[in-house]
């Protein structure tokens, strides 16, 4: 039997352990036997409806003195560089955004980049090469007004440390147009606020700021400073080790974003914080090779993949990374398209998903089981996956499950039109009412769905909402499905009792119906629902009437506000709320921060990178309730570990002497991809409150509030203070189970698609 290292260390292995390969004068990385053939990589792409301007194209200027060189390994077989200081490069273009390519090496240095004559960056372009890696992404900016702009660089002549001029070149410009005319809005106010931009009153406010860098197909809190972004395997803009990122940082405070490494494709993977804090990322595609190859971007495959991010609450994020080793850390089966949330005693759950890569899952490519990481030993499974008849009863359009652990413990699930609680302690299914009125709610028909406030005045009794998704059949081809089949604007909620469950499920309608929205729960109990289509499903380059790649048109750009506790009829309002200008349509996000608004980032229907209609987008909105702009409650200082039932003090200030109507919630942010906000819960806390300071009880258990990260509010009159991380529960890792583990690894194989290639 073949020895395997102590189990504490194959599964929290230290970040600090972890190696990574780096090849500076030519990156080729892992590459198949059927890939293309191997060449440096660069990261200059045009996307899909933008164009390249050449070093010698007649629309750009120079200043001072450029030499030409010429050669193969250049845009156009051409580029111009410069030693002189002050010498200068423009170009007056139309469109939203702009690039800037050239190379990148020990002689070169520092230069200013200016937009419409104002300095928007000092771009470094040295790198420690001998020798120089060519048509390099020196810059980009995409959040342009959809106008007419001129890009001027300017040489410096210098770097920190070096007496001697350098270099700056150009090789190329590429211009990014974006759909301007389709969905371009007034800067007016109107009824519902301003469209663009901060409103001068007080109220709902909708602004653009910042871009993600790496498209945000999945997104998660990691600090009161950072998100997390992940990707496809694609044409981002931003770069590490000289080729295109799909993780990153993003920046809450000053919009900055910091590429993270990651070895796998991670596109569709799903993702859940464990206990002890840390986040892990689960599945994902194999290796692309016939559009994005292996050649290219060096990734492997992420179908069995589980990505590892300790903790990283630094402001610098110097040390925050991502963690793989498929020989040692992996699922037993492939996944893509899986659910994965937090349970009571701190692991995750893995739900349901395809074996491969596809779009409507079928019979042939369901993985219609659960594991668990680390892995468990339920029911004589020996840490293997278990099958769950429901994910072959609701296909076909079942994957990405929505799924709430539950105040018992148990676990609800919902896919295609069906439900079920689900014990995974004893492996049982209780099926519930179906979804009515035909409506499918997981994907590609894709509807989003919130666990509502637990409250300990009713016993924390569950209650579900399910919004959108569609009524297409899930049994038709593709060339019978229409980008503009109607999307549905059901809403429906179950109270998880007995009595609830009898009385079934309660139907009303959003304003407008969507597929593919996002439902966000603010620290006032309260739901903001944003993007989504009118019609369609999800997916790209499936149906017929495609709009640009996209399965789905007819973008909603007005968020709406649901509150759950006012009567039947009148839970729904979009008053003051500001529309957007920008699609989000397939693969869009949305999370409440510590701050207390709402990020609104993401949207590609594409395979790659494109900026055809419903292209792939970079810009990040941010909907500021009213209270944003009022006097809110101050948490002073750090909240310690809140135990399970156990009292903890700390002091806040608050804006008026009225303690009458205050109350202390519990937030856990989520997870956020394809409308699944995984483990999004909010959890009234029983407290007192004298003289400054708050004496606040935990949950009763796990089952309530699963152990692991949260975010503390305090809400006074209706105003939220901003939110304070704290650790719920022991803050100790998930149970381990050696022989579960051990008996995984030796009956699982490593990368199991990606063999399989190999063997036909």
């Amino acid at each position: 039997m073949r020895m395997v290292p102590p189990l504490w260390f194959i599964y929290f292995l230290s970040l600090a352990l972890s190696t990574y390969c780096k090849n500076h004068s030519a990156w080729n990385g892992f590459t198949t036997s059927n890939s293309e053939k191997l060449a440096p990589f660069t990261p200059f792409y045009v996307p899909p409806g933008a164009k390249s301007y050449d070093s010698n194209s007649p629309f750009v200027s120079y200043k001072g003195r450029w030499t030409d060189h010429f050669s193969t390994s250049y845009v156009g077989n051409s580029m111009r560089s410069t030693s002189e200081p002050n010498a200068e490069v423009a170009m007056t273009f139309t469109g939203t955004g702009v690039e800037w390519f050239g190379s990148t090496d020990k002689n070169h240095g520092l230069a200013i980049v200016m937009i419409d004559g104002q300095p928007v960056q000092e771009v470094d372009t040295w790198s420690n090469d001998s020798v120089s890696r060519r048509q390099q992404r020196l810059f980009w900016k995409y959040d342009l007004a959809p106008t007419t702009h001129t890009i001027k660089i300017i040489n410096t002549g210098k770097r920190p440390g070096s007496t001697r001029n350098t270099a700056m070149d150009l090789d190329a410009f590429i211009v990014t147009r974006g759909d301007t005319n389709q969905f371009a809005v007034s800067t007016q106010e109107t009824g519902n606020g301003s469209m663009l931009g901060n409103r001068a009153s007080a109220g709902w406010t909708l602004t653009q700021r910042g871009t993600t860098g790496v498209h945000a197909m999945q997104l998660a809190i990691i600090s009161e400073t950072h998100a997390l972004i992940v990707d496809k395997v694609e044409h981002n803009p931003v770069t590490i080790d000289g080729h295109p990122a799909w993780a990153a940082l993003y920046n809450l405070l000053d919009h900055s974003v910091k590429p993270l490494r990651m070895q796998s494709n991670s596109f569709c993977a799903g993702g859940s914080f464990l206990g002890n804090g840390t986040l892990i990322n689960v599945g994902g595609n194999p290796v692309v090779e016939d559009r994005t190859s292996a050649a290219d971007f060096g990734d492997v495959d992420g179908l069995q993949a589980i990505r590892i991010f300790e903790p990283c609450d630094s402001p610098s994020v110097g040390n925050c990374r991502i963690y793989e080793n498929h020989n040692r850390i992996r699922m037993a089966s492939p996944r893509w398209y899986n659910t994965v949330i937090r349970i009571n005693d701190g692991s995750a759950m893995i739900i349901g998903g395809s074996r491969k890569g596809g779009w409507i899952n079928n019979s042939t490519v369901n993985n219609p089981t659960v594991e668990y990481y680390p892995p468990k030993d339920i029911d004589g499974s020996k840490g293997m996956p278990i099958t769950l008849p429901f994910l072959v009863k609701s296909l076909n359009s079942n994957l990405f499950p929505i799924a709430f652990s539950l105040p018992d413990g148990k676990v609800f699930m919902a896919a295609n039109r069906d439900a079920v609680v689900y014990d995974w302690e004893t492996n049982t299914e209780r099926y519930l009412p179906q979804i009515p009125n035909g409506v499918r709610v997981t994907y590609p028909m894709t509807g989003t769905a919130l666990l509502l406030p637990l409250s300990p005045n009713n016993g924390y009794r569950p209650e579900v909402l399910i919004c959108g998704g569609s009524t297409v059949d899930d049994q038709k081809p593709g060339y019978q499905i229409s980008s503009q089949d109607p999307a549905s604007a059901q809403c429906s909620r179950m109270v998880l009792d007995e009595a609830g469950i009898s009385l079934g499920w309660q139907v009303e309608e959003m304003p407008q119906a969507r597929v593919m929205p996002d439902a966000v729960l603010l620290p006032t109990g309260k739901v903001v629902i944003v993007n989504g289509g009118g019609s369609g499903i999800s997916g790209y380059g499936n149906v017929i009437g495609q709009v640009g790649s996209s399965n789905a048109d007819n973008p909603v750009l007005q968020p709406v506000l649901y509150d759950p506790l006012a009567p039947a009829g009148q839970r729904f309002s979009s008053d003051g709320l500001p529309a957007s200008s920008i699609p989000r349509l397939y693969h869009s996000v949305a999370t409440l921060t510590p701050a207390g608004n709402v990020m609104i980032a993401g949207s590609n229907p594409n395979l790659d990178r494109s900026e055809l209609k419903y292209g792939t987008e970079y810009r990040v909105e941010w909907l500021d309730p009213p209270y944003m702009s009022l006097e809110r409650p101050v948490v002073t200082g750090d909240i310690p570990r809140l135990g399970f039932g156990q009292s903890v003090n700390f002091n806040v200030r608050l804006t008026s002497d009225d303690s009458s109507n205050i109350q202390v919630v519990l937030m856990d942010l989520g997870f956020v991809t394809h409308a699944v906000h995984a483990n999004s819960r909010l959890v009234y806390l029983e407290h007192s409150y004298r003289d400054g300071v708050f004496t606040v009880r935990g949950p009763p258990n796990g089952n309530v509030y699963p152990p692991g990260p949260g975010w503390l509010y305090i809400v006074a009159n209706g105003v939220p203070s901003e939110g304070k991380k704290v650790m719920v529960g022991s803050g100790q890792g998930p149970p381990i189970n050696e022989a579960a583990i051990r008996n995984m690894l030796e009956n699982s194989s490593v990368d199991q698609y990606e063999h399989s290639k190999g063997s036909k």
